[in-house]
């Protein structure tokens, strides 16, 4: 279960983060065109979430078959808090690429400050990875 929740939940965030930005990205190429490349990252960023749960999963796949009771609810927990803590950074960066490339769209002014409230969204799936390596290897 552990597993199955690590790549459910973080596929779920990358790809609501992903559908949110490309609706943002789609209406700033109907205003300008030209800065359609620049306002890709929301979706790359988004896009790494799902590699998160993909990474414990592979760790905890192989330890999983051998897990007695004890084991088995720390893999579940692993599992769990990497792929709700990626869904809740998917949906952050969703919500937060949209706005920022429709404001983008209006003025350049706002690119630096749209990437970093993006790097602070995605490091909520990015601490939710590093807390679930930690307790599937302890």
């Amino acid at each position: 279960m552990g597993v199955a929740a690590a790549l459910v939940f973080s596929n779920l965030g990358a790809s609501y983060g992903t559908a949110k930005s490309g609706v943002g990205i789609a209406s700033l190429g109907v205003i300008d065109s030209n800065k359609i490349l620049k306002a890709i990252i929301p979706v790359v960023m988004a896009g790494i979430l799902g590699i998160y749960g993909i990474i414990v999963a592979v760790l905890m796949v192989g330890k999983c078959a051998e897990a007695d009771g004890k084991n088995g609810y720390k893999y579940l927990s692993a599992g769990l808090c990497c792929g709700l803590s990626s869904l809740a950074s998917g949906l952050a960066i969703g919500v937060a690429g949209d706005a920022g490339v429709r404001a983008y769209a209006q003025t350049d002014a706002i690119y630096v400050g749209m990437i970093l409230v993006l790097i602070f969204a995605e490091a909520i799936g990015l601490y939710g990875l590093i807390i679930a390596i930690i307790m599937s290897q302890s």
